[in-house]
């Protein structure tokens, strides 16, 4: 038995399958982790997603920011962009069954075990691991439940507030909740954060570097597994720190980690779409 985590997909599903079948992945045996942003920009939005749900009870997957705007497309809450490749799912007959295996999906998983974290984009400075499930929590509960499922999504968008307060309620709260965890790449020490750059290390904004570089960052020393930074290409230099996105729907490559063993595969975009 072996567990994997595979970074960010965005519908590229032949990359996907091209590494599962170099490890040989038995979906009896075996578990994926994802590291969420599951659809959209790619070729094969609805086959991917069909493909994860088929094989699901092998599955631990945390949303991203992709994920997310799907549900909130599907729930007429905001519009289809230019370059989303969602109609298809939009339009699948099994839409419901899997839209509703997607909101029951974690924002953050933590593995007691193995004491590694699965998140797509990060935890913010000042945030321990235990108030970071608890904050993963709040928003999970507001996915699930039905009265509230389309009031967060409704109030999801938006770069305010840039900072957690503890005294934040509502719908902003869950805001930036939803932003530290499926959006961030460059904060403040304090978690202030700038959501425009999408550049790398070298391209920080002034006053803010990448959330994982501050010394005093609360979850220092602990293995955290990311994705949603296509710009780092799979580097991160911090201890522990596994960054997954290497932008296969950018014409990169996708990357697939052993967990347990470190060991990590590539399959490069020109190998599956020439």
């Amino acid at each position: 038995m072996a567990t994997y985590a595979v970074g960010d997909l965005q519908g590229c599903l032949k990359p996907l399958q091209c590494l599962l079948q170099r490890v040989a992945f038995d979906p009896t045996e075996d578990r994926l982790w994802l590291v969420g942003d599951l659809v959209n920009r790619g070729p094969q939005s609805l086959a991917t997603l069909r493909f994860l749900y088929q094989m699901r009870a092998a599955l631990t997957c945390v949303l991203g920011n992709h994920d997310l705007h799907l549900l909130a497309v599907a729930c007429n809450i905001e519009r289809l962009k230019k370059s989303d490749t969602l109609q298809e799912i939009l339009d699948a007959p099994d839409r419901a069954d899997l839209l509703d295996w997607l909101r029951r999906q974690k924002l953050l998983h933590y593995d007691a075990e193995r004491d590694i974290v699965l998140v797509h984009a990060g935890i913010p400075p000042q945030w321990s691991l235990t108030k970071a499930l608890r904050r993963a929590a709040e928003v999970e509960e507001a996915l699930r439940d039905d009265a509230r499922f389309p009031l967060y999504l409704d109030g999801m968008y938006g770069n305010e507030p840039a900072k957690w307060d503890k005294d934040l309620h509502g719908v902003a709260r869950l805001r930036v909740i939803t932003n530290y965890f499926t959006r961030m790449r460059f904060c403040t020490a304090d978690g202030t954060l700038d959501l425009k750059s999408k550049e790398g290390v070298a391209s920080s904004p002034p006053g803010y570097a990448p959330w994982f570089s501050y010394k005093q960052r609360k979850t220092r020393g602990q293995k955290i597994i990311f994705g949603h930074w296509a710009a780092l290409e799979g580097r991160c230099e911090e201890p522990g720190l596994f960054a997954l996105d290497t932008g296969c729907v950018w014409g990169g490559a996708l990357t697939l980690l052993n967990i347990d063993s470190g060991e990590r595969h590539r399959c490069d975009c020109s190998e599956v779409h020439p």
